[in-house]
């Protein structure tokens, strides 16, 4: 059975160039499966915004949404459609003051992970804090209990087990930015690597 099939030109504008349609929803994942229990599970927010702690219940009492949105992971797969629910990140933000002089954020998660985003490439009505993936918990292996997931650029800006966003006056590179992949990362202009 072939996993990856090659996109037709119909699909040019949802498929970025360069990758392959995905038959399931492969998992990639730089070191161990963080197991985190829902009950334990915390966001928190601090830099130039307020310092917060958000529980689980803390977060399933802000909008609940459906989201449906096409994910492009780096390593050159695509998967249609997906469908989650969550948290619209302008609706999240609508709870904390963040400073004006605020143009960044650092995203924390279990396991040690970082990735950096700018403000205005975070705070998007189309972004969101997802808990749930095909009406069921998100699992483990796909970011669970809670992820980001961010559509419009590739996948390792989706930050899975999320745990903390640092508010930045400038960037500071996470993980993979640190280790040759691109600052920004948009699908579309291919930013795969650092240098393009």
């Amino acid at each position: 059975m072939k996993y990856f099939e090659k996109p037709g030109p119909e699909m040019r504008d949802r498929v970025p160039p360069g990758q392959h349609l995905a038959k399931g929803f492969p998992v990639l994942t730089y070191g161990d499966t963080p197991q985190i229990a829902r009950g334990e599970w915390q966001l928190k927010t601090w830099g130039l915004a307020d310092s917060k702690r958000y529980t689980w219940d803390d977060m399933l009492a802000l909008p609940q949404q459906d989201f449906t949105a096409d994910f492009h992971c780096v390593t050159t797969w695509s998967k249609l459609d997906v469908k989650w629910t969550g948290i619209a990140v302008p609706d999240f933000l609508a709870t904390l003051q963040v400073e004006p002089t605020a143009t960044h954020v650092l995203l924390h998660c279990f396991g040690d992970y970082t990735t950096n985003l700018t403000l205005e490439d975070f705070n998007r009505p189309e972004n969101f804090f997802a808990h749930t993936l095909y009406g069921e918990p998100l699992p483990a292996d796909h970011g669970g209990p809670m992820r980001l997931v961010v559509p419009h650029l590739y996948a390792w800006k989706s930050a899975k087990w999320l745990n903390g966003i640092e508010f930045l006056a400038e960037e500071s590179l996470g993980f993979w930015e640190r280790n040759g992949y691109h600052r920004r990362g948009e699908p579309f202009a291919e930013e795969r690597y650092a240098g393009r």
